[in-house]
Parts: structure tokens; C-alpha cells; sequence
């Protein structure tokens, strides 16, 4: 029987989501590693839209999942 836990969110979306913003907001590969889950995902959001807003697209926000 295959050990159940807790799923791990998956290293490829995280690494999307730091390089996101380690290019967009400049921040350290360690102040990224403090920021918990929803947080990371509130700034890439925030950067999205903003990049949106900025560009005139009427598209969606870039989606991390």
C-alpha cells in the first residue's frame, strides 16, 4: 500500500512563480523563500495585473496554478 501524506505543491509552479518575481520585483532568492504559498501567489497576481493594466491587454491575468 503506497504511503498517503500531504501533497507537495509541485517544484516546476514554484519555480515559475519565484522567477516571476525575482524578475519583475528584483527580490533575493532567500526573501522569496520566506514568502508562504498564498503570498507568493497574491505578488504574482498583483505583478500580473499590473503588467495588464500597464499594456492596455484586455486579456486574463497570466494564471499560475
Amino acid at each position: 500500500m503506497p504511503a498517503q501524506g500531504v501533497p507537495l505543491y509541485p517544484q516546476d509552479r514554484l519555480y515559475q512563480e519565484m522567477a516571476f518575481l525575482a524578475y519583475y520585483l528584483h527580490w533575493s532568492n532567500e526573501a522569496l523563500m520566506e514568502l508562504n504559498h498564498w503570498e507568493r501567489r497574491r505578488w504574482c497576481q498583483e505583478v500580473s495585473a499590473i503588467n495588464k493594466k500597464l499594456s492596455g491587454d484586455k486579456s486574463e491575468t497570466i494564471q499560475f496554478r
